[in-house]
């Protein structure tokens, strides 16, 4: 038998899942004096199990190279701590102290080790963090900790920067009678080009799984989620995706190939696609999410370059938000990309309308291609024939509203 898994778009988000508590609080890490949520604690009642992948930029925030540490250090966990609208990236040694200082704050109050608790910033880049008000909200979100879904959306609205809305989903599924959990939060709208993207994502379950075994489901579903979306092509220095297993459901997923395994493999990948989906659709001022489909590549790794020269193209991405099915430009990019492309055997199409058939335009399809590209969600595909290798990209549109929101911090 296999199980079914079922997911809950916009979900509570990490209270779904049965051992955890959160909080989302004020406390002004902007200082600009705007009442907005801005820092959070999730908890984890019993010491749990956790995975991490993290930006591969060389110039990476404090808090990464601390959840790294963390991660490298030891195998049970209890918590993280996350702060929005400072980055704590570029701070110098500072930088280091005020990440083992949050966590040394968090742990006085949780009663626990400070090297159980993870510690992530998201944020303007280059300043030091305000500790005094970043220690007044730790105790404060602490004190408010509870497994209510209000609370739970609280800590996901404090972990936005320049989103519009906070990002959570659950998913389920049934081993002998007991529901396994997995949910998720993230923040990301603007820098999202893997690896990752500006972005945080927290991940909760009460799955029963090693050190190693979740460290390796995470990253199978990273690759597939959170790698495979772009919206400006830019790298960050704070990017973080943390899961933590308590195990309190008792049912065991290590083995991958267990029907177990896979139900949680797959629920695990739901969750993290949501998640990248959710990003792109809320980029910085973005009117379109694409999705790119480059398939028949004589090997995945071409088909990604394929597919990331057309997504993060300057010129595809204005024509994008300008209703224009500009399909030269888009093999331009894909001849950029310089993967030994043959045009005379190039098919490709928009949504399902034809467009380019063995490297032969097909202009009688014209308004049904502007019909295509005018809509919010539209699919390219670009069959280069050459192989059986694909690759899957999701990215968005280049509007004027980027440009102005972006001028300027």
């Amino acid at each position: 038998m296999s199980f079914a898994v079922t997911l809950t778009d916009d979900s509570p988000g990490l209270a779904d899942v049965p051992g955890f508590k959160l909080a989302g609080v004020h406390c002004d890490v902007r200082e600009t004096g705007a009442q907005r949520r801005d820092l959070a604690v999730v908890f984890s009642e019993q010491p749990a199990v956790a995975a991490g992948v993290f930006t591969t930029n060389d110039v990476k925030a404090a808090p990464v190279k601390h959840c790294q540490a963390a991660l490298a250090a030891r195998e049970d966990f209890h918590a993280i701590v996350a702060n929005s609208g400072n980055a704590n990236a570029c701070t110098g040694v500072q930088g280091w102290n005020d990440c083992e200082a949050m966590a040394a704050k968090a742990a006085e109050l949780l009663k626990i080790s400070p090297d159980q608790i993870f510690v992530c910033s998201t944020g303007r880049i280059g300043r030091a963090l305000p500790m005094g008000k970043i220690s007044a909200g730790i105790a404060d979100a602490v004190s408010k900790l509870t497994a209510d879904s209000a609370h739970s959306l609280d800590a996901a609205w404090a972990i936005l920067t320049s989103d519009t809305k906070p990002k959570t989903v659950t998913a389920r599924f049934e081993v002998d009678g007991q529901t396994v959990t997995v949910s998720g939060m993230a923040k990301g709208a603007g820098m999202i080009e893997p690896n990752m993207a500006t972005m945080l994502a927290f991940v909760a379950t009460d799955a029963q799984i090693s050190k190693a075994a979740l460290q390796d489901a995470l990253a199978g579903a990273v690759r597939t989620s959170f790698n495979s979306i772009t919206v400006d092509g830019d790298m960050s220095t704070n990017d973080t995706v943390l899961v933590l297993a308590n195990g309190q459901s008792g049912v065991a997923v290590d083995a991958a190939d267990s029907e177990a395994g896979v139900a949680f493999r797959d629920a695990l990948g739901q969750v993290c696609r949501s998640l990248a989906a959710k990003i792109v659709g809320d980029g910085e001022r973005i009117t379109k999410v694409v999705t790119l489909h480059v398939n028949g590549a004589p090997t995945e790794a071409a088909a990604e370059k394929v597919a990331r020269a057309i997504g993060n193209s300057l010129l595809v991405k204005t024509s994008w938000f300008g209703n224009d099915p500009n399909w030269g430009r888009v093999l331009d990019a894909a001849g950029y990309a310089r993967i030994g492309l043959v045009e005379e055997k190039l098919d490709m199409f928009y949504d399902e309308i034809p467009v380019i058939d063995q490297g032969t335009p097909l202009h009688d399809n014209l308004p049904q291609w502007k019909e295509a590209v005018s809509k919010k969600h539209f699919t390219i595909t670009l069959n280069l024939n050459l192989g059986s290798a694909a690759y899957h990209l999701l990215s968005a549109d280049l509007s004027e509203g980027y440009v102005q929101f972006n001028k300027s911090e």
